[in-house]
């Protein structure tokens, strides 16, 4: 059994949420492989950086580190692709959050703001909406790598250098928009930001804590690097 299946396995019985204890043998019985070998592919996730173990009276201390975590979510999105290839959308569900102005700031600023202008034949609204992606749509964004995006390239405004990114087209409640992702954030993987020739907020009449879906179109248009 490859060593993903031990890691599938550690999280069905809990390790992705919570810190676990587990013994050899116990998790011999989840595996259906020996308890020898399941202690060795406990030790190889661990030596993988794919969880952290702390061994203790009675067994061991599992948490599933950012990294395996990361594993699990590509092994579903390659399931996904597997079993839905004929969808033509991608649908990503997520409550709107507060932000942080930090999006009013940069699209505001000249040189994103002309490319946007440029690239994505809109002019933005000055803020961006704050998605939080749940649990299930999370995993799929992975997926954006592979759909057809925009480029916004980085540029120096005399003082300091700002980062690229790319814009992947979406439509939100009807309105066309864009999510925008740059090259360097400290935004956790959940969360997504989408600017809109309007105030999606007042236009689709939204607060925080709202259900919102995100449509993005897998084909139809050409990558623009």
């Amino acid at each position: 059994m490859p060593d993903i299946e031990y890691l599938k396995k550690l999280a069905l019985i809990g390790a992705v949420n919570k810190t676990i204890k587990v013994s050899s043998s116990e998790f011999q019985k989840h595996t259906g492989a020996s308890s020898k070998t399941a202690a060795r592919k406990l030790k190889q996730l661990e030596e993988e950086g794919l969880i952290e173990r702390k061994i203790v009276p009675g067994g061991q201390l599992i948490t599933m580190t950012e990294k395996g975590i990361e594993v699990l979510k590509n092994e579903y999105v390659d399931y996904s692709r597997i079993f839905s290839p004929e969808c033509e959308i991608l649908e990503l569900e997520g409550k709107v959050l507060k932000g942080l102005g930090e999006g009013q700031y940069y699209v505001n600023i000249p040189g994103y703001r002309k490319q946007f202008e440029e690239k994505l034949h809109f002019v933005p609204f000055p803020g961006t909406l704050n998605v939080q992606l749940s649990e299930s749509s999370s995993p799929l964004r992975n997926l954006l790598r592979e759909m057809p995006a925009v480029r916004v390239e980085g540029f120096n405004d005399g003082e300091r250098t700002f980062g690229g990114g790319k814009c992947y087209p979406v439509v939100i409640g009807g309105i066309e928009a864009a999510v925008v992702a740059p090259e360097r954030t400290h935004y956790p993987s959940d969360l997504i930001e989408i600017i809109a020739p309007v105030k999606l907020r007042d236009a689709l009449g939204l607060n925080d804590g709202d259900r919102v879906v995100v449509q993005l179109k897998k084909q139809g248009m050409e990558n623009q690097k």
